[in-house]
């Protein structure tokens, strides 16, 4: 089998599916700390990013999708960003699988390439359903002042969301690869793509 096909299988070792609650779990923490501290930033998918190190970038795609789908059952704003969560673990899974998370000032520099297409990807969607804004102090406000200097909505929610989203995916990016290179090797064997026994396909 191919690194494009290992890449894109849709088989996984049951340890990868298992992951995916986990995944959900640490994003959902991630999220309480980020709120409890006030922090002008989210921090929801340090669970996505991991799982997309462990299990690839379709088993980080799930792990985005489902949790966003969870929390739409009490926040209906985060089903509409199931489709960045998607993204967002397909970005890491495949910059893992390239080599571009393998040492510290790559993973800043994934965090931000990251950061973008989540960036991209919310933005229309800021647009079409919150009239461009994020829902972000520090971001909402940096909209308002360009959007005031320029009547430019689409300049104005992209820079909305880029303040928040590259410094978030960043830090996210950075406690992801910290936790990965924590996890004990014989663990991380349990997540090898040539072991599987369970399919989705």
């Amino acid at each position: 089998m191919n690194q494009n096909q290992s890449m894109w299988s849709l088989r996984f070792s049951t340890a990868a599916l298992v992951l995916i609650p986990v995944a959900v779990g640490i994003n959902y923490i991630g999220k309480f700390i980020a709120g409890l501290l006030k922090l002008p930033l989210w921090l929801d998918s340090i669970g996505t990013v991991l799982a997309a190190m462990l299990g690839g970038p379709v088993v980080g795609a799930l792990a985005g999708a489902i949790n966003n789908i969870i929390y739409g059952f009490t926040d209906p704003i985060s089903l509409v960003y199931a489709i960045t969560s998607i993204g967002i673990g397909l970005a890491a899974g495949i910059l893992f699988y390239k080599g571009f998370i393998s040492s510290w000032s790559k993973a800043v520099m994934a965090g931000l390439m990251i950061g973008m297409v989540a960036t991209l990807i919310s933005t229309p969607l800021n647009i079409g359903f919150w009239g461009g804004q994020t829902g972000n102090v520090w971001g909402d406000a940096l909209f308002a002042i360009v959007l005031a200097n320029t009547d430019s909505i689409w300049l104005a929610s992209f820079l909305d969301e880029i303040v928040v989203d590259l410094p978030d995916k960043l830090l996210v990016v950075l406690v992801s690869y910290g936790i990965f290179k924590g996890i004990p090797q014989n663990v991380v064997q349990l997540y090898n793509q040539s072991d599987k026994v369970e399919t989705l396909d």
